[in-house]
């Protein structure tokens, strides 16, 4: 009688759950066992979104796709190939989960409740006896024949309560860890770690007066970080701390390992009406001076802008409440022109945004197949999510991540549980 194979996944997130679950259908054969290192599955999809669970993104091109991917972008360009977000979407149509798309792009569940989603993936693991267990941190992994290259290997991993669970087959998809010695257990496998630094965080400000604002959302700014390349566009937060927001979230993405390099002090630029630049705003400033001549300037903001931040935007121009736009001196037009073309901020660290924080760097893509996500140097052994060296910025697109190479790894699993018994 044929033995039965196992597969073990380390990791009770979106991807550890989308490889054991679609491993276990395609495999009815396969012992499928999840660990989960906490007492909590899914943690991190059920605060996604504000509890709605931002489950993907609707951008359908591929080389589209992956310019939304600071790191990993030529990696997951093959493996979108395979699984991308129409897959996404008609997996979870198929099983009675319908998503709907907002405005910026942002895919949900028609219920607006992350846990539609946490129910279908427990709904499946259930169905196809996916065997789960809480509290079961692996620390460590062992070849079972002392020899990790071999074809033939089986692993044994050892538990935090010293239990060892031994098994033909690894998906390792246990998240990102913030610090490089959190991998030494994956090192000393023999696999290689780009370093791992946050993405996808705030920035803080410091003793300066905008803060007084926190709350007020401004739509459409423009952000570059001051002597750098890297420029975002889009929604910016005021908050307490200095500013948030998808423009400031993504600017941290593509800017992790230089403003990591910078210990987190670097100056930034705000083009309040990304719609002009100082050329443009001074000509449009000038029809205004005869247009609206005789309004007060604190009163007739033409711009769109929040009132509140009009107000202290002229402030900061020493312009008097009382001075109407026919006679704005040259000095304070100037002022005002720079001002709302690209004010500078002066940033000293970084605050977690919880609910989209991911870290960048990992398992290091060149040891890993891109179609089946396994491990080059380690047969059997499988790679899925952010432990991988990918990260994306804030949309959905972490999620599609996670949906895409966890597929990949069962499906990759699959062929090799096929290849065993041929």
């Amino acid at each position: 009688m044929t033995q039965q194979k196992t597969l073990v996944v380390i990791g009770g997130g979106a991807a550890g759950f989308f490889c054991a679950i679609n491993a276990a259908r395609l495999s009815p054969a396969l012992k499928v066992i999840l660990l989960e290192k906490s007492t909590k599955l899914l943690s991190k999809v059920k605060i996604s979104g504000g509890g709605r669970c931002n489950v993907t993104h609707s951008c359908f091109s591929i080389s589209e796709l992956i310019k939304n991917y600071p790191r990993g972008a030529a990696f997951l360009k093959k493996s979108f190939y395979h699984f991308n977000t129409k897959d996404t979407i008609n997996w979870f149509k198929e099983r009675q989960v319908e998503l709907k798309t907002e405005s910026d792009g942002r895919m949900f569940p028609v219920t607006n409740s992350s846990q539609t989603i946490i129910d279908c993936l427990l709904t499946e693991a259930e169905k196809y006896k996916v065997e789960i267990m809480m509290n079961a941190d692996a620390k460590e992994i062992k070849s079972s024949s002392n020899d990790f290259a071999s074809i033939h290997n089986s692993f044994d991993i050892v538990l935090n309560n010293k239990k060892i669970i031994s098994t033909n087959y690894i998906c390792l998809a246990c998240g990102g860890f913030p610090k490089t010695e959190h991998y030494n257990w994956l090192i000393q496998l023999g696999h290689t770690i780009s370093k791992p630094i946050p993405s996808l965080f705030t920035f803080n400000i410091p003793d300066n007066k905008i803060k007084a604002l926190m709350g007020i959302t401004v739509p459409n700014v423009t952000l570059k970080i001051s002597g750098t390349k890297l420029q975002q566009q889009g929604n910016l937060l005021i908050t307490h701390w200095g500013m948030s927001g998808p423009a400031i979230l993504k600017l941290s993405a593509y800017g992790a390992i230089d403003l990591a390099n910078n210990n987190y002090d670097f100056n930034f630029i705000v083009n309040w009406i990304s719609d002009f630049n100082e050329q443009t705003l001074k000509s449009k400033i000038s029809l205004l001076r005869f247009d609206i001549a005789t309004q007060k300037i604190y009163n007739r903001n033409p711009f769109g802008l929040p009132s509140r931040l009009w107000e202290y935007l002229l402030s900061q121009c020493d312009i008097k409440e009382e001075l109407r736009w026919a006679d704005l001196p040259a000095k304070e037009q100037n002022k005002l022109i720079k001002i709302l073309c690209g004010q500078e901020f002066h940033a000293k660290g970084k605050t977690t945004f919880k609910e989209e924080f991911v870290t960048a760097g990992g398992i290091n893509l060149a040891e890993v197949e891109s179609g089946s996500m396994e491990s080059k140097i380690i047969p059997g052994l499988f790679f899925a999510g952010e432990l991988l060296n990918i990260d994306g910025i804030t949309g959905g697109f972490n999620f599609q991540n996670a949906w895409t190479t966890g597929w990949l790894a069962a499906n990759g699993i699959f062929n090799k549980v096929n290849s065993s018994f041929s």
